[in-house]
């Protein structure tokens, strides 16, 4: 998908997240029986956790790196500890093998597990006196820890090598049946039996870039992706994340999705044939795809009851929403009669949709809530809505655009990188702080795209990762010991803030630092999301003039820009940081001749947008202002300086409905012009004109539109 932010709702919108792709994948692998092998070291390489480290020579990854006595991994002198590593799926378990270090367990555990939160005790260890322990084991599982309750003397552990054996085809991971078991208010998701927690990201690479990113979710210790459109191109996605021991929520997509300011209007309460294509189309992928290893749930709806008041208002919103909300329960029970095994939820991103919910919709096993800045405010409207049924999040992470300040230019005051990354994990903690009721959380976003809504959401912009992402995994693994971290940016300001000159330079600086100490090297971007509605990020001319101060050349085109500086490690990582610029006019030396003076023209908008426009507003001194033409071909604008004048320069402030050809004429009498200056290549930026004449009058002759509108100018100046 390509991610853009809606108005105010970021990330919300009536699109399919799931770009068609073609990617020929064969699934053979998956539904075939395990092969049967000879017993393999699986943990050498693979990522490695601990709860803790006595130092940055002693990570974690240090005793899964195949080094016997040359690194290791040593953990802070207290009980208890642990090490884990990811063996990357499900495989079934021989034996584990420790190399201590002169500190070693006397007590300690071996524990498996499939999702990295619920673990098995395989092995208990009392009595240990160092050296090389070799246990057998039996059992199955993703992830293997070793869990020291008792140390041998006054230092922590410490392990050469943390070796995990076992037949590398391996076993699937748990199958069966998806449930919601429990009871009000201590509920679990369970997959096969064993208990599950989401931990888990929204996708947003194509459908054919699964096998490239999917590894990279995996190593975060995600669990889960969530989907938003599920149809005949979905199988490559279902299949790659089957293959590295992921599982989808598989979303279906209903108008008005994407809540305010996104998707279409449906009536729920007449529009039978809606109703009924989308119940057929969703029953044929449901049946498609209800025995697919990966698939998790089914996600009926995005934002919809929310999105509604796009569509009505007063009584007959309030029975569009019931009827909404009854139609995804009369889905619910379709998608139940045919798929028994997986549960049904919907989502929203207001609490308030779920009396609606509760009233309407009882089929469905659990809710489900997009929350970003307020997501712990979920638990409070949970327990005083006196709901029964328990939850995930489906998007959440920092504050968007609709939850933050606007700053001095009046625009959302964009969160910094660390504000994001303790946004990520206030998320994490309110979600597992509701226990028995949060069922886990997918949040937002393993995106790549590098534009206005990649940058304030997603995790690998560019493919590069961020503070955001180490939080996640931090979140997800309880570690990020070992990886290489992004550089920080902090204390960013742009100079001056609100009145860049158009053309002209302005001043961005910031401290940045390294925590690892790698050489760094920098980029400067531009958004005019703002300014023309366009958010793709555009490299600046800029120039370094030290101790992280950057000169940058500010847009032609009027209006509040965004300003990144983006700082990368050469290890993949970067840190990006924002503020925002306002571009002005550029000073013209002299006086504004022209400033509310007669102003006349061949035509003016008497409505429309912002409208009336009169020509006067041309030289009215406003930037806020302007004149706008009917839409054709030619139009004139002048002006009557009131006596003979000496002039130097013109100025002419540009509305987005620019002349691409035009002349500047002057006249003595008002009736007889002759031409100062004329172009063809009018690119709708200002024009600064040098014009050294004497006269009174002073035209615009306009001649070819820049656009299908008409022409219009927010400033006609003329300067003696």
């Amino acid at each position: 998908m390509s991610l853009s932010l809606s108005s105010r709702r970021p990330g919300r919108r009536a699109v399919p997240l799931l770009t068609l792709g073609a990617l020929i994948a064969s699934s053979l692998a998956l539904t075939a029986p395990p092969a049967q092998a000879a017993e393999t070291l699986l943990s050498q390489g693979k990522p490695a956790t601990a709860s803790s480290q006595e130092g940055e020579a002693f990570a974690a990854s240090a005793a899964v790196d195949g080094n016997l006595t040359g690194t290791r991994w040593a953990s802070q002198w207290s009980d208890p500890q642990w090490l884990q590593v990811d063996l990357g799926q499900r495989f079934d378990l021989s034996r584990v093998v420790l190399t201590w270090e002169g500190a070693y367990g006397k007590g300690y555990q071996i524990q498996a597990s499939d999702n990295g939160t619920d673990w098995r005790t395989l092995k208990t260890v009392t009595g240990g006196d160092g050296g090389t322990d070799e246990i057998a084991v039996t059992g199955a599982g993703r992830y293997v820890r070793m869990l020291g309750t008792e140390r041998s003397g006054g230092y922590g552990y410490s392990l050469w090598e943390f070796q995990v054996y076992g037949e590398s085809g391996g076993t699937p991971a748990p199958g069966g049946a998806v449930k919601v078991t429990g009871s009000q208010g201590n509920w679990q998701l369970t997959v096969g039996g064993q208990p599950y927690t989401v931990k888990g990201l929204t996708w947003g690479p194509a459908i054919a870039d699964a096998p490239k990113y999917m590894p990279d979710v995996q190593s975060m210790g995600v669990n889960t992706i969530r989907t938003w459109g599920t149809d005949g191109g979905t199988k490559p996605l279902l299949d790659s994340a089957a293959a590295h021991g992921i599982r989808v929520v598989n979303g279906f997509w209903l108008q008005p999705g994407g809540g305010p300011g996104s998707g279409g209007c449906v009536n729920y309460v007449t529009d039978t044939t809606y109703k009924n294509t989308m119940l057929t189309e969703f029953a044929k992928w449901v049946e498609a795809y209800k025995s697919h290893p990966a698939t998790l749930m089914w996600n009926v709806g995005n934002e919809s009851v929310l999105g509604l008041q796009n569509c009505y208002s007063g009584a007959e919103l309030e029975s569009q929403r019931n009827a909404y909300t009854s139609f995804v329960n009369d889905v619910a029970k379709k998608i139940h009669s045919i798929d028994p095994d997986h549960p049904v939820t919907s989502t929203d991103a207001w609490t308030g949709a779920w009396p609606y919910y509760k009233r309407n919709a009882p089929d469905l096993d659990l809710y489900s809530m997009n929350s970003y800045g307020d997501i712990c405010g979920v638990q409070e409207d949970w327990e005083q809505g006196g709901y029964t049924k328990p939850y995930i999040i489906t998007e959440g992470g920092p504050a968007g655009e609709w939850e933050v300040p606007d700053d001095a230019n009046g625009v959302p005051d964009e969160p910094t990188d660390v504000q994001k990354a303790e946004g990520y994990t206030k998320a994490w903690d309110c979600v597992t702080g509701h226990r028995g009721v949060a069922l886990g959380a997918t949040l937002f976003h393993y995106g790549i795209e590098h534009d206005f809504g990649g940058i304030w959401f997603n995790l690998v912009p560019d493919g590069l990762k961020r503070l955001s992402y180490y939080a996640v995994k931090r979140a997800y693994t309880g570690s990020t010991a070992g990886n290489n971290t992004p550089p920080v940016i902090t204390n960013m300001t742009a100079s001056p803030a609100s009145s860049a000159p158009a053309g002209g330079e302005f001043t961005v600086r910031a401290d940045v630092r390294d925590p690892d100490g790698d050489p760094l090297t920098y980029k400067i971007f531009l958004s005019g999301n703002y300014a023309n509605g366009d958010k793709r990020l555009i490299e600046a001319k800029w120039r370094s003039t030290g101790n992280g101060t950057f000169a940058v050349t500010a847009p032609e085109k009027l209006g509040v820009w965004k300003v990144y500086i983006q700082a990368e490690d050469g290890r993949g990582n970067a840190g990006i940081e924002t503020k925002s610029v306002k571009v002005v006019a550029p000073p013209v030396s002299g006086t504004n001749v022209a400033l509310n003076k007669p102003t006349t023209a061949s035509s003016f908008q008497p409505s429309y947008g912002d409208c009336p426009c009169e020509p006067a507003k041309a030289t009215d001194g406003r930037a806020d202002t302007r004149w706008a033409s009917d839409w054709s071909d030619p139009q004139w604008i002048r002006i009557d300086l009131g006596a003979r004048t000496a002039i130097r320069t013109l100025q002419l402030v540009w509305d987005a409905a620019y002349a691409k050809s035009y002349e500047v004429q002057v006249s003595d009498d008002g009736t007889t012009w002759r031409t100062v200056h004329s172009t063809t290549s009018g690119n709708g930026d200002i024009d600064t004109i040098a014009v050294t004449e004497t006269t009174r009058h002073v035209r615009l002759h306009l001649t070819a539109r820049g656009t299908g509108w008409g022409y219009s100018l927010h400033e006609f100046g003329v300067y003696s």
